[in-house]
């Protein structure tokens, strides 16, 4: 069977369907249940649901942003209750355009799993082809999956903190302009970012229907955005509020057939948790 490791069309999903592992990630950052009671009322069949803030985070201390990475091991855990093995399709989807499934596409590369891909438009692109949803657990099978090396790169807060300014190094704010400018701030405490960072969008990364734009389109954008830090690509830290939505500028890199560049996982949320790092406001 083909391996697809960054998107995976509809149609192709529904090919494979009984091949493979889905993991439903939808959510709702101001609404906890919002995802789960999602996946309730109606999943792609066979579709296990893991939570952004439990499964696909490990636990908060009020410094360490609001979606620390997991344990690899606990997550490694999660994936084989869904029936993962090693060397399976894993397909991560939600109903935002990627911005949750991304989180689960770098987590599984950072447990050394390549097979795995996004769900390009989601749910609502697979309800587009006529596929059904269906709801109750299907309650899979466990499988083999282990970690193995990771195939991603990241950047702690201390590092990041000492090398801003670096010719070498740039970050990539992926949050909504207006929250990188500092003008609002509903979910962090400090409104603001990075020194030295510029804003990419992650909905930059699609077309209106919800869908990539297309691998060459995003790698004449993302080189243009490497030329204005003044890095190759490979230079580029991705951060967000929390380390998600970063998620879905590295996936656009890798579809654009890019260097990966780092990701900062605690991103602004553990960022602006400590009073002594810098904060820039304005554009």
């Amino acid at each position: 069977m083909r391996t697809w490791t960054t998107l995976i069309e509809a149609g192709e999903l529904a090919a494979v369907l009984d091949r493979c592992v889905v993991i439903d990630c939808r959510h709702d950052l101001t609404r906890p249940s919002a995802g789960p009671e999602a996946w309730a009322q109606g999943h792609i069949p066979g579709a296990s649901f893991l939570h952004q803030d439990d499964d696909l985070a490990g636990p908060r201390d009020g410094r360490n942003g609001r979606h620390p990475l997991p344990d690899r091991e606990a997550l490694a855990a999660r994936l084989r209750a869904c029936g993962l093995h090693r060397g399976q399709q894993l397909v991560a989807c939600d109903a935002h355009g990627g911005m949750y499934a991304a989180r689960l596409w770098w987590l599984a590369r950072w447990l050394g799993h390549d097979a795995v891909a996004v769900l390009d438009g989601g749910l609502p692109a697979w309800q587009r082809e006529g596929l059904p949803l269906v709801t109750g657990h299907a309650r899979p099978v466990p499988g083999d999956f282990s970690p193995a090396e990771p195939l991603t790169r990241q950047i702690d807060a201390d590092t990041l903190l000492g090398a801003l300014g670096s010719p070498s190094l740039r970050v990539i704010d992926a949050r909504a302009p207006e929250r990188f400018r500092g003008e609002v701030e509903p979910m962090d405490p400090v409104a603001g970012h990075i020194p030295g960072a510029l804003n990419r969008p992650f909905a930059q990364n699609l077309r209106p229907d919800g869908r990539f734009k297309p691998g060459p389109v995003l790698r004449a954008e993302l080189l243009a955005l490497a030329a204005q830090a003044g890095v190759g690509p490979e230079g580029l830290v991705h951060q967000c509020g929390s380390g998600v939505t970063a998620c879905h500028n590295l996936l656009a890199a890798a579809l654009a057939g890019l260097p990966e560049g780092q990701l900062y996982p605690g991103s602004w949320s553990e960022w602006c948790a400590d009073p002594a790092r810098p904060v820039a406001r304005g554009a």
